[in-house]
């Protein structure tokens, strides 16, 4: 039975809370140019509207254009349910860790590059090529700056890392934690394609990343490819609040009562990280293609000095 509500508390806090990230950062971008900005909320009405719709599919295209929205999507889902928005509810499904996690993430974005390919559209091609080296220049700063935390906690299953967390006063005091949490930083603006490493508000063939695999998408498959991008996005918002920044520990109540509660300080959590996402991409420009692997590496040194103070300051 707590292995049903684990699961039904997850898939519903992820659907309702991923979309209004997005819808959060615009607003915040908006306000900064002194303009009203669509409502926080656009997104979810965007979604309604594409779910509604018919879609157009290329002639050049295979299967795997028409099957990589739903691969897309429940991947991003399937590892979201790994990544605990409260450590109120005991997990007791161990069926995988961080490194699965990861993974599973890399699947739906390998899936995203094929298809990017698959319709011969030169956009699409140049998309899934700067996509492929983004991703592999940021993947080994995701596994060594979660790798230290899992540890240090004994293990790499995410709900006992975070249950490690909930025991160590103010993470981010810590050097360790600190370089961990700035590299996460760095990992989620490079991962969820915003500025400096893509715009996600522009359509210049200079500039895409995401958006150039997502063009020849319309209708069902683009709502898709959209929501599991935000699914995607708040995964990492989820790792970085709940590992290094975590609540639950304070909650002394029990029951529903403490997993709503704890669900509420969640969400403020994530809120506040988006503002912080939203003022990155005010205060920056986006980088040219061959500056992002310097981004890419500082996010690595972070994560590896994180990684040689775990075994230098002691474990």
């Amino acid at each position: 039975m707590i292995s049903v509500a684990y699961f039904i508390v997850q898939t519903v806090v992820i659907l309702l809370a991923a979309p209004l990230v997005n819808g959060i950062i615009k607003k915040i971008k908006a306000l900064s140019q002194k303009r009203k900005g669509a409502p926080v909320t656009q997104l979810y009405f965007d979604l309604f509207k594409l779910f509604k719709k018919g879609m157009v599919v290329s002639d050049t295209a295979s299967w795997i254009f028409r099957a990589a929205p739903y691969v897309v999507f429940a991947t991003s889902l399937a590892a979201a349910l790994l990544v605990p928005v409260t450590t109120m509810i005991p997990s007791q499904w161990h069926a995988g860790d961080l490194i699965l996690m990861v993974y599973l993430l890399a699947l739906g974005r390998f899936f995203m590059m094929l298809a990017g390919l698959d319709t011969a559209s030169a956009f699409g091609g140049m998309g899934s090529s700067r996509e492929a080296m983004i991703s592999s220049l940021i993947e080994p700063s995701i596994l060594v700056s979660l790798i230290t935390v899992g540890l240090i906690a004994k293990s790499t299953d995410l709900y006992r890392i975070m249950e490690h967390m909930k025991g160590v006063d103010a993470p981010l005091i810590h050097p360790v934690y600190l370089t961990a949490f700035l590299a996460l930083l760095i990992i989620i603006i490079a991962e969820t394609a915003r500025i400096p490493v893509d715009d996600p508000s522009t359509h210049l063939e200079l500039t895409m990343v995401h958006e150039a695999m997502l063009l020849e998408y319309s209708g069902r498959s683009l709502a898709l490819m959209e929501l599991g991008a935000s699914i995607k996005q708040l995964v990492f918002i989820t790792l970085a609040v709940n590992i290094f920044i975590p609540n639950d520990q304070f909650i002394l109540i029990t029951g529903a009562a403490a997993v709503f509660l704890s669900l509420v300080i969640y969400l403020i959590k994530v809120i506040l990280i988006a503002a912080v996402i939203a003022v990155a991409e005010i205060c920056t420009v986006k980088l040219r293609l061959f500056s992002v692997p310097n981004l890419a590496a500082l996010s690595f040194i972070l994560s590896f000095v994180g990684f040689m103070q775990y075994f230098v300051l002691g474990r």
